[in-house]
């Protein structure tokens, strides 16, 4: 079975429905429908696409991506809404609340739940088939109840990156493939005269995304999971072995200080300063690393194993998704931008301009060919799959949050981690 086919059978996400409060923000920005109503004579429409994707590439490229879409469907104008991450957040809330959301819409996984439950986006499943898009292209679907609300048009992964000078000079010949070959890693590193750690763990309550990335990766990596049938699961095998495994590292002092303050762009300067060995992280920052410290060596590699394991690995993965709105009077046009966003050609473009993966099976970033990390990334991306259980979730942040508490008691000593899991455990099912 190709690695291509063993992606699409593993990686489409399931997830249970649940209720969620939303908060209502003012509305900014947001027409009816995103469109004008009664358009242009002919027939021609415009649709909006709000994301915050074009401020994050560079300047003008994903505009010329979209004006190749408006030649070849020229009954189509696209009208981007573009804006930072957190105002577009704020404006979809908006839309969602008020019934007018853009057209076509930027979605993070994290809300798709929300947005599902009220039915402000729509299922895509029929809408692309209608289009003629075959989704067995599709490297991974969010679904809820079944209905596919949000595809992934690009993701960033979250490999491991170690300091390979360091690890050298603690006498590690290569990046540990194993809990136990990192464990012994990691303990050599803070062996060595300095003040360098061996692995950096941020568990801010703030931003608490590294219950995420650096948590909850170590049982994706063994192929486990959070989650039962779509419901809360974290005190199976899989997650205790994975937090014991975290707990027995705590505890030999090999996890660089101020992990319960520190977030993510902390430890990617910790690392990029020299002061850690090992960390999870995106594969966006190689550039930012190289360019801040040209002279660190580092490499990257797939997040440990359990030692008896042998199977996939799943890896952390956060994307740019895309949804059509439920209330847009033009979805057949949307579907059409869809459609093209996630085929093969266009799709290697967006990927290669984001210096990430792309989402549909068959495209290929041309960076992979010119750069000997993102290569490597790409081997490490094709021969598992991305594994994020948080997609989906109802209020997947605060979630995160919960655990991420927990565990920082447990770590200060005031519980033990199997009472931290079951009490997650029990928070975790009141929101669901």
């Amino acid at each position: 079975m190709s690695t291509h086919r063993r992606m699409r059978n593993r990686v489409t996400l399931f997830t249970g429905i649940a209720t969620t409060a939303v908060s209502i923000v003012a509305l900014t920005g947001c027409g009816s429908g995103g469109s004008s109503g009664a358009e242009e004579a002919g027939g021609d429409v415009t649709i909006e696409f709000a994301q915050w994707w074009e401020p994050e590439l560079p300047d003008g490229e994903f505009r010329a991506l979209i004006d190749t879409f408006e030649e070849a469907n020229p009954e189509i104008t696209v009208d981007l809404v573009s804006g930072p991450y957190a105002s577009t957040k704020e404006q979809l809330f908006a839309g969602a609340a008020s019934g007018t959301m853009p057209d076509v819409v930027g979605l993070d996984g994290a809300w798709v739940s929300d947005f599902a439950e009220q039915g402000v986006i729509a299922d895509l499943t029929p809408l692309l088939d209608e289009a003629g898009f075959d989704d067995s292209q599709l490297v991974s679907q969010v679904k809820v109840e079944d209905k596919t609300y949000m595809v992934p048009v690009v993701n960033f992964v979250y490999p491991m990156f170690t300091n390979d000078d360091l690890l050298s000079q603690a006498g590690v010949a290569a990046p540990p493939e194993t809990r136990t070959e990192f464990a012994d890693a990691a303990g050599k590193v803070s062996d060595l005269d300095g003040d360098a750690s061996g692995w950096v763990l941020p568990l801010s309550l703030e931003a608490p995304n590294g219950v995420q990335n650096d948590v909850m990766s170590w049982a994706w990596a063994s192929g486990g999971t959070m989650l039962k049938d779509g419901r809360p699961d974290l005190t199976n095998e899989d997650v205790t072995s994975a937090v014991d495994f975290i707990g027995g590292l705590w505890d030999d002092g090999v996890i660089a200080p101020g992990s319960f303050t520190m977030k993510e762009q902390d430890k990617v300067e910790e690392f990029t300063n020299g002061r850690v060995g090992m960390m999870i992280d995106s594969l966006a920052h190689i550039n930012l690393i190289r360019e801040t410290n040209p002279d660190l060596n580092f490499s990257i590699s797939a997040v440990p194993a359990a030692d008896d394991y042998s199977g996939e690995r799943g890896i952390p993965y956060a994307s740019w998704g895309i949804g059509v709105a439920e209330n847009s009077e033009h979805k057949d046009a949307a579907a059409k931008l869809v459609s093209f966003l996630m085929s093969e050609e266009t799709n290697s473009e967006l990927s290669t301009m984001a210096n990430a993966f792309p989402g549909n099976t068959e495209s290929v970033p041309a960076f992979v060919e010119d750069d000997d990390l993102f290569k490597k990334a790409f081997d490490i991306y094709q021969a598992g799959y991305p594994a994020n259980e948080f997609v989906g979730l109802p209020v997947a942040e605060e979630l995160m949050r919960q655990l991420g508490a927990q565990l920082q008691s447990a770590l200060d000593g005031q519980q033990s981690l199997s009472e931290a899991l079951e009490k997650a455990q029990t928070e975790w099912e009141g929101e669901f």
